[in-house]
């Protein structure tokens, strides 16, 4: 390779605002790269702005992938876009996808994202749910279906969601439980939650229901708020019943979303332990838009209600199931 190849590559770079730094960083990161002519690069730019992303997101693409300016258009960039656009339900889903994970556009067609498809549709999911869990988690493309993919399918089908669809169901609801290891998440997770009373079908409403509570780091979170729980004052049978019924109270924001609900809910409303433990949906639900303002509406007309009288509604409902105007 000539000097002259490797000055047109930075000085392109350079006239498209990267710093002596970042260009050696990329240059180290492929190799590629230095034999790559300024005409090539250019197409692959121009390219990249004409599928959708903003010329701006085009450096933090072309850094996180500088391999990208080195592919062949034709051959490589355009058949993988065009693969994935039909997977897409809208044109920005794709230039989304790559701009979260541009790696994507490195991958074979044939040898990985094919491969990948025909795995995710044997699980039962739908051709047209396909974009929504791929171009949602782009990064899938680069996992080996073997050594990393089949044993979260065998994980949660060890948890008795073996029956046909379920496991589609969770990926389609939530993408990213693919990305987390087994053993070091996705198992000792499973296991605290039993530890707290979940049984096997509590499980597996988790899995279906929020598997995002699955993916969630049980030492550094999932014990916190389970200490917090217990310091506020809830006992470890009405802590079971709360995380059975709502397991997202385990992964809620303690500062943002669980104390000032619990506080409002004590202190102003006057509410009990067991009262909350019966409508622990009462966390999911915004403290200044509808239950404060609920609460207060109540209030001025001296009406006595439930928590789940008074929030398992919309506005229209609860206005006209309390005769409010």
């Amino acid at each position: 390779m000539g000097s002259t190849q490797l000055g047109s590559i930075i000085g392109f770079l350079k006239e498209k605002g990267f710093d002596d730094e970042t260009i050696n960083v990329m240059l180290k990161r492929c190799k590629r790269l230095e034999g790559v002519g300024r005409e090539r690069a250019c197409e692959n730019w121009i390219y990249l702005n004409k599928i959708g992303i903003h010329e701006r997101k085009i450096p933090s693409v072309v850094s996180k992938c500088p391999k990208i300016l080195a592919l062949g258009l034709n051959e490589k960039l355009v058949p993988m876009v065009q693969c994935l656009a039909t997977l897409g339900t809208k044109p920005s889903d794709v230039s989304m996808a790559i701009t979260r994970f541009p790696q994507i556009l490195s991958h074979s067609v044939e040898e990985k994202l094919c491969p990948l498809l025909a795995f995710f549709q044997a699980l039962g999911i739908h051709e047209k749910q396909l974009g929504k869990v791929l171009l949602l988690n782009p990064r899938l493309i680069s996992y080996s279906i073997e050594s990393k993919l089949k044993q979260i399918i065998e994980f949660l089908s060890s948890l008795g969601l073996d029956k046909e669809g379920m496991i589609g169901k969770i990926l389609v609801k939530h993408p990213f439980i693919m990305g987390y290891s087994v053993e070091n998440r996705l198992r000792p997770t499973s296991e605290f939650l039993k530890s707290v009373g979940l049984k096997e079908h509590d499980l597996q409403r988790v899995a279906l229901n929020f598997p995002e509570v699955l993916c969630r780091d049980e030492k550094k979170i999932l014990r916190t708020n389970l200490t917090f729980l217990r310091n506020t004052g809830f006992n470890d049978r009405q802590i079971a019943t709360l995380v059975t019924s709502y397991p997202p109270i385990l992964v809620k924001s303690i500062k943002n979303s669980l104390e000032p609900r619990i506080l409002f809910l004590r202190e102003v409303m006057g509410r009990d332990f067991n009262e909350i433990v019966d409508y622990p949906e009462c966390f999911q639900h915004g403290l200044k838009k509808r239950l404060e303002l609920r609460h207060r509406m109540l209030e001025q007309r001296n009406i006595v209600s439930s928590l789940s009288e008074m929030l398992e509604c919309n506005h229209s409902k609860f206005v006209l199931k309390f005769g409010i105007c």
